[in-house]
């Protein structure tokens, strides 16, 4: 199965899977199996933190350049937070994630924000204004 597992992933997931509704425990490609399984909760959290960035990026730039505040902006921060949402709802033992994440993803996003505006990084706060519940909040922008 190892082999598979380097040729062919999918093959292998699909083999894999046979094995485990067919109680073929011997056959499985146990070290393999735990590597995706871990991998799993990683990208999950990986997926929280980079939505919280996009978040983030977007509401700062809603907040510092009103006169550029677009339809495509308010559908990135609600997409972002449903897809948050959505995330802990999938996986409720990462209720807590977000905050921690918020200041390093809050860091990411003041710099991409610098990128995109072509402002100072001093015009965006050093640290988070924004509360986790009001970045979370389907109903506030910061103005």
């Amino acid at each position: 199965m190892s082999a598979i597992y380097r040729a062919d992933f999918n093959l292998w997931i699909q083999q894999t899977a046979q094995l485990l509704r067919s109680h073929r425990w011997h056959e499985i490609d146990v070290e393999h199996l735990i590597a995706e399984v871990e991998d799993l909760g990683k990208s999950e959290r990986r997926g929280i933190t980079s939505q919280l960035t996009r978040l983030l990026l977007h509401l700062l730039k809603w907040q510092y350049q009103p006169q550029r505040r677009s339809d495509s902006w308010l559908d990135s921060i609600t997409d972002a937070r449903t897809q948050i949402d959505l995330a802990l709802k999938d996986s409720p033992s990462l209720k807590g994630y977000p905050i921690e994440q918020l200041e390093e993803s809050y860091q990411r996003a003041r710099r991409q924000a610098v990128k995109q505006t072509g402002m100072l990084i001093s015009v965006f706060p050093e640290e988070c204004t924004y509360s986790l519940e009001l970045i979370l909040d389907e109903d506030w922008l910061p103005e």
